[in-house]
């Protein structure tokens, strides 16, 4: 993962600072950056979405294709993760990049695997032979710390901006079957993303904990909890990172703070989604270029 050099004074200074709550661009503890969320950018994917958090930038893009069910669910769709790091940063380049983009992509493999985070039996077409399957591939363009909260909610944008068409099952009287795509754009399957988790890395810097962590706060912390929370404030899962420890009562705290910033987070995603979705065709689009 990226990171920067700090002197032990820079450090000293943030983790002062971050003990009296007061970081060192002026939020809180709790506190998330401004972050800009567009959806419907990329035009040949089944659902896309851009999150920018300052200087993290997270393009994902979905394509839903038919597939055939695994034999374990016979009657359900279900989705794959693939994640480039193509960030400008050095450290990121070649199998620095590699690892990052399969530790990521095995954390959303980890964080979907609840049972209800997507209707996966809403992806099946005909049981234990065709099914939707959402190639869900995630661009990291810049790496400016914090990048698991942000390529969620880019994930989370994605999947509610998709849409599958809707499909027939036809079949003949020799008991051939075809499958017929609806030729309607506007005819088509949305999912269900109530239950989609966000995830909130929450970064132990002295004897407290941050939110939205910048590389400079990354470098003065030596463990992180990062906890996958839905809309209604359930852990769904955790994960721990970092070379340093964490003691049972710090966990718990983080736990606690994890899914009340988690609640808050969702609820502003969704407002900025259904605002987004409210303008229609009329809102102005700036693109991954922009």
């Amino acid at each position: 993962m990226a990171s920067v050099v700090l002197s032990e004074a820079e450090k000293l200074y943030i983790v002062h600072g971050v003990q009296e709550d007061l970081r060192v661009d002026g939020r809180g503890c709790e506190d998330y950056r401004c972050a800009e969320v567009e959806t419907d950018v990329v035009s040949n994917t089944s659902g896309s979405a851009r999150v920018k958090l300052v200087e993290t930038d997270i393009l994902v893009g979905i394509k839903a294709e038919m597939g055939t069910p695994k034999l374990e669910k016979p009657d359900e769709g279900y989705l794959e993760f693939f994640v480039d790091c193509s960030s400008n940063s050095p450290e990121l380049e070649g199998r620095g990049g590699e690892e990052l983009g399969i530790d990521i992509a095995n954390t959303l493999y980890r964080v979907f695997s609840c049972e209800n985070t997507v209707d996966l039996k809403s992806l099946c077409i005909n049981p234990k032979e065709h099914c939707w399957v959402l190639y869900v591939d995630v661009l990291l363009l810049e790496c400016g710390g914090n990048i698991f909260d942000a390529i969620s909610i880019a994930v989370k944008a994605a999947l509610f901006n998709t849409r599958i068409p809707k499909v027939r099952v036809l079949e003949d009287d020799e008991g051939t079957k075809e499958i017929e795509l609806s030729d309607d754009p506007y005819d088509c399957i949305r999912l269900n993303v109530d239950e989609v988790p966000c995830i909130v890395t929450l970064s132990k810097i002295g004897y407290r904990h941050v939110v939205d962590a910048t590389l400079q706060e990354e470098a003065c912390s030596l463990a992180s909890l990062l906890i996958s929370v839905t809309s209604k404030g359930a852990i769904t899962s955790m994960k721990k990172v970092g070379k340093g420890s964490l003691d049972p009562e710090s966990i718990f705290e983080m736990m606690e703070t994890g899914q009340r910033v988690g609640k808050s987070l969702h609820v502003a995603l969704q407002k900025i989604l259904d605002e987004e979705e409210s303008l229609g065709t009329s809102r102005p689009k700036v693109g991954f270029l922009g």
